[in-house]
């Protein structure tokens, strides 16, 4: 099985290239399966219902989030109410869940969202979390995490933490796509980040003007995403039957 994992989708930009391009980047790559982090998909960051509509039509099978998704609390009911859209599990309190099993042509993927605690909330434990999830879905061989944080230390904490339990942990949240993608001698691929699908001309996706004043200002600044060309930035991991990674390939496609 391939499975086909995308960065942080940015705004409107990042939603009509996926629109545009994801059957055929699926088929191109030969991917099973995909996982996509939404949480900036709408307009001004967070996650509209309209958008997650437009993600799963345009070829995602599960949309992970992270900090931002509770930004738009016109997503609560869905979050409620749609399988295939999860939030991070470690929020003690809140709507939706942050796992799930999905049926494929190939056998089941069990897809866990968890979010850092460094420089992010304070929320519950997300190596604990882990644990409990793993106990959770101990029937599935194939179990993928979307880790959403900043610190690279606790990416790789966590990475090395469920080396061997799951079949990857791929990190989103920062925009940038790492250049550390790796397989464990016991089968577990990793990248620390993933990087984004929006607007190249930018910075994290936001427009470049809006986010030097804020810096050189120290003023709060509406951001609004940037504009011009796409890049969709990602990994694509391949797993035997017993869910072991065998590879791990950073993509960039614009």
């Amino acid at each position: 099985m391939k499975i086909l994992f995308l960065g942080d989708v940015v705004g409107a930009a990042g939603c009509a290239f996926l629109e545009q391009r994801l059957w055929g980047v699926r088929k191109l790559l030969g991917a099973d399966f995909v996982v996509a982090n939404g949480e900036n998909a709408s307009v001004g960051n967070g996650l509209l219902p309209g958008d997650a509509k437009r993600l799963k039509n345009a070829g995602v099978d599960v949309i992970t989030t992270g900090n931002h998704v509770f930004n738009r609390w016109e997503l609560r009911s869905l979050l409620d109410e749609d399988e295939a859209l999860l939030r991070p599990h470690n929020y003690p309190q809140a709507p939706g869940t942050g796992w799930g099993v999905y049926a494929t042509p190939f056998g089941r993927v069990a897809v866990i969202n968890l979010i850092g605690r460094t420089f992010l909330a304070n929320v519950d434990c997300p190596f604990r979390t882990a644990d409990r999830l793993l106990e959770k879905t101990a029937d599935v061989a194939v179990r993928v995490v979307d880790f959403h944080a900043e610190a690279t230390s606790e990416k790789l904490a966590l990475c090395a933490y469920l080396d061997g339990r799951v079949t990857a942990v791929v990190g989103t949240h920062t925009h940038v796509q790492t250049a550390d993608e790796a397989v464990s001698p016991v089968g577990t691929a990793t990248i620390t980040d993933l990087g984004m699908t929006g607007p190249v001309d930018s910075i994290l996706g936001m427009g470049k003007q809006q986010v030097l004043e804020r810096f050189l200002t120290g003023i709060p600044v509406r951001l609004q995403p940037g504009s011009g060309e796409v890049e969709l930035c990602g990994a694509l991991v391949e797993t035997d039957e017993r869910g072991r990674a065998q590879s791990i390939e950073r993509i960039r496609l614009r």
